[in-house]
């Protein structure tokens, strides 16, 4: 199979699909990769590193999509990129599409076969090629709100831990799920007072093994939410419904009360945001301030640390990759039904029901639209 690595070009996304290490294990398993020129110098991977690996280098974006039979990538088909795409083509990728129905209608429209990271499942449960992102960015999240908390960037002008003496900042963390566990991981480190909520008793449970007086859980209810969130210096939202939109439990009257200079690191945001003042930010202006209270909304975190971000993404999505390339595409998904949960687009048709639902279209099980 022609597998193509076009260069990211979302506002400063500095990963890259495939790692040299990795092209060099496609290549041994028989298929060809085509790397689109200077794709990997965000994370300090020469054109000759690739080459080396086996891959052919070309020039242009343009030239990799019309030659691949799958495209490997790390965020969302930019318009341009979807305009590229051709019937019967694997766009294996993160899609995020829920929130995003310009880009669900020109993949529709595009006859492609796509595949979002975000939705593949695991036998031993959960979404294992969303979760190395979900660990980058539940850590950077801390970073960015002590960041943000800083006066001069709008904050209370707040250290995180404080010190002897002077009470650290309320940390509220909404989900104890991979985001929130990796959040709670640096805040507790930093010795901020963390509080953790969730709607899961297992969740809490699982937490409370794990970081026991360290931190507060706290069951979510409407209460629960409103009293914490009201009394944070820093929110970190890290809710996920799989695949469909995020509910919106950060609401405007709620945003309206918080203290002025507190912080709200909204790492839902790919999937719409679990708060209702959020919209997706980029690196370049990562922040903006509604009613007092400071938004960090970055759509692609894990994008800030390229080279973290992108080889532990590569050792998840690499075997997928493999086997996608071995069998194609339509034996590979029949063959494994946690690769065909993240099957989201083909030939047309919307295969993955949250999305469907979400945005209106008819749902086609994975099963009937690849035996159509």
């Amino acid at each position: 199979m022609l597998v193509g690595v076009p260069k990211e070009i979302k506002n400063h996304e500095y990963r890259v699909g495939m790692t040299p290490t990795s092209v060099r294990e496609m290549v041994k398993h028989g298929h060809q990769v085509l790397v689109q020129a200077q794709a990997g110098v965000g994370i300090n991977a020469s054109d000759d590193e690739y080459r080396n690996a086996g891959a052919e280098i070309l020039d242009s974006a343009e030239e990799i999509f019309a030659r691949a039979d799958m495209i490997v990538k790390v965020k969302e088909p930019q318009a341009v990129e979807r305009k590229m795409l051709r019937e019967g083509q694997i766009l294996y990728t993160y899609l995020h599409l829920a929130p995003d129905p310009e880009q669900t209608k020109d993949l529709v429209a595009s006859g492609a076969t796509c595949i979002a990271y975000e939705t593949v499942t695991s036998r031993f449960g959960g979404l294992p090629l969303l979760a190395p992102m979900s660990q980058v960015a539940g850590r950077m999240a801390i970073q960015a709100g002590a960041y943000c908390l800083e006066h001069p960037h709008g904050g209370l002008g707040m250290l995180l831990g404080g010190v002897p003496g002077v009470d650290p900042a309320k940390v509220v963390v909404i989900g104890a799920g991979v985001v929130g566990t990796h959040a709670t991981h640096i805040a507790v480190g930093m010795g901020a007072d963390v509080w953790v909520l969730d709607n899961s008793p297992i969740s809490i449970e699982r937490h409370w093994q794990q970081f026991g007086r360290s931190t507060n859980t706290v069951f979510s209810t409407a209460d629960a939410l409103e009293k914490h969130v009201l009394e944070a210096d820093l929110v970190i939202g890290g809710v996920l419904v799989p695949g469909a939109e995020a509910p919106k439990l950060v609401t405007k009257a709620m945003v309206k009360q918080m203290k002025p200079g507190s912080v709200i690191v909204d790492v839902a945001i790919d999937q719409g945001g679990c708060c209702e003042t959020a919209k997706p930010t980029t690196h370049a202006e990562p922040t903006y301030v509604v009613d007092g209270v400071v938004h960090y909304c970055v759509a692609n975190m894990p994008g800030g640390v390229p080279r973290t971000s992108t080889y532990a993404l590569n050792n998840v999505t690499l075997p997928y990759a493999i086997q996608l390339a071995n069998k194609g595409a339509k034996v590979a998904l029949m063959e494994d039904e946690h690769l065909r949960n993240g099957l989201n687009v083909h030939a047309g048709k919307i295969t993955y029901r949250p999305v469907a639902d979400d945005l209106g279209y008819t749902y086609v099980s994975a099963e009937e639209a690849l035996n159509a």
